[in-house]
């Protein structure tokens, strides 16, 4: 359980890695640019994954021995490397030329390489199997202005708004109704903070995962057309700061939210401190371990919309370097690897959603008759990634974060007009950007 727990937890931040780019060599094997779907199914590859070991042993070493027993004469070594350090690790490896031959990345981590040529473009060449995944996460690995896509999607999370019905009742609302929007959550945490009277909270917004990609779920353009641009100082941006402002100042969200991350989030809630707790299904299990008569007393929504754009997820892929020696096999068990029958099964044994459109119709994903909020939010999010995009720019790496909503931070304080406020985080976030 605890194991499953840290796998979580590293999971979450796995899906929103970023890297700086690099300059890499220009050593490629002479089928780099040519058709990789020909040849003999043989020889030895590496599948290297993140932060999988040693929680998923025994599924990843099954989906390997199935594969090697259908492919007489093929053998595939796995290799894990640990969140820590994986991204200084990864880079190295491409500079090098020696990445593995199958690699698991998210699209935030994968772009900077797929600008530079690492990866061999999948839209050309396996192309038959593009129609099998939900749309949204094949498009996560294609590069804006540049013609290809360079991953086969793995496993996606998306988020959905988990309430405690409890605090809603305290607070005289219907807890067969949690919030549809963001507004919605907005108000309904205001309520549930002035029935709480500093002993509980509507809200945690966890400020550093949410603030951009609620921009975009409310229609905010965040880059301009060819993405060379940040452009998320709108009116409409400025009206939900301050909106946030008003609320931090009138104590309608707990005083420490400001500077506290996720994890802290996911402990609040936990403690019953917390009514509105918008994240990925998946921390349903950590609060179930931490707190089970709130995870019993948890009800389950839709992620919390805007008055624009799609749901968020989070996406992980397998790319297949131009540096590989065996690009074919490598290849075939990308496609091996995901597709619908082993994701499905991945799936059941974590709370991911698979990529594949024939798994999410499983009734893993479709019956609720058990009551619990595990299998209510299976549910939603398999409906919900139908449309699902990932919203969170790559662009957005850990120095532009950092940048922005420093910004923001003083503008919720009080010390900044929001306008000013977005304004000068565009501003920095650009000059980042032209680096």
């Amino acid at each position: 359980m605890m194991r499953t727990r840290r796998w979580l937890l590293a999971a979450t931040a796995a899906l929103a890695l970023a890297t700086t780019g690099c300059g890499l060599g220009n050593d490629e094997p002479a089928t780099a640019n040519g058709d990789i779907n020909s040849g003999e199914l043989k020889g030895e590859i590496t599948f290297a994954t993140l932060a999988l070991k040693p929680t998923f042993d025994e599924y990843i070493n099954g989906v390997i021995a199935k594969f090697e027993a259908a492919h007489p004469g093929a053998k595939v070594n796995w290799v894990d490397v640990p969140f820590q350090g994986a991204q200084e690790k990864f880079t190295t490896d491409a500079q090098a030329g020696t990445l593995a031959d199958v690699v698991n990345l998210n699209p935030n981590f994968a772009q900077k390489l797929e600008r530079q040529g690492v990866f061999y473009d999948l839209a050309a060449n396996a192309g038959d199997v593009k129609p099998t995944f939900v749309p949204g996460a094949w498009d996560a690995f294609t590069v804006p202005g540049q013609p290809g896509a360079y991953a086969l999607p793995w496993y996606l999370t998306t988020e959905v708004t988990m309430i405690n019905k409890d605090l809603y009742v305290k607070a005289g609302l219907d807890p067969a109704k949690p919030p549809a929007t963001i507004d919605e959550a907005l108000e309904q945490a205001k309520k549930i903070s002035q029935a709480g009277k500093g002993a509980f909270y509507g809200i945690h917004p966890a400020l550093e995962n949410r603030f951009i990609t609620d921009l975009a779920r409310l229609g905010v353009p965040l880059l301009n057309a060819d993405q060379t641009q940040w452009t998320f100082n709108t009116p409409e941006a400025a009206a939900y700061l301050t909106k946030l402002r008003d609320m931090y100042q009138s104590k309608a969200i707990a005083p420490d939210w400001l500077t506290q991350n996720h994890a802290k989030a996911t402990e609040a809630y936990s403690a019953g401190q917390t009514a509105i707790f918008p994240s990925g299904a998946n921390f349903l299990k950590v609060v179930k371990q931490n707190a089970p008569k709130i995870a019993e007393n948890t009800g389950v929504g839709p992620q919390l919309a805007g008055t624009a754009g799609a749901p968020n997820m989070s996406v992980m892929g397998l790319l297949v370097p131009k540096a590989s020696k065996n690009p074919h096999l490598a290849l075939e068990f990308a496609k091996y690897v995901s597709n619908a029958e082993n994701q499905l099964a991945f799936a059941k044994i974590v709370t991911i959603l698979p990529s594949t459109t024939a798994s999410l119709t499983d009734p893993y994903f479709t019956d609720t008759s058990d009551g619990t909020p595990e299998s209510a939010a299976r549910k939603i999010m398999a409906e919900q990634i139908a449309t699902a995009k990932n919203l969170t720019p790559v662009q957005f790496d850990d120095r532009t974060k950092a940048a922005v909503l420093a910004k923001i931070q003083l503008a919720v304080k009080g010390d900044l007009d929001p306008k000013t406020a977005l304004d000068q985080a565009v501003a920095e976030a650009n000059t980042l950007l032209a680096k």
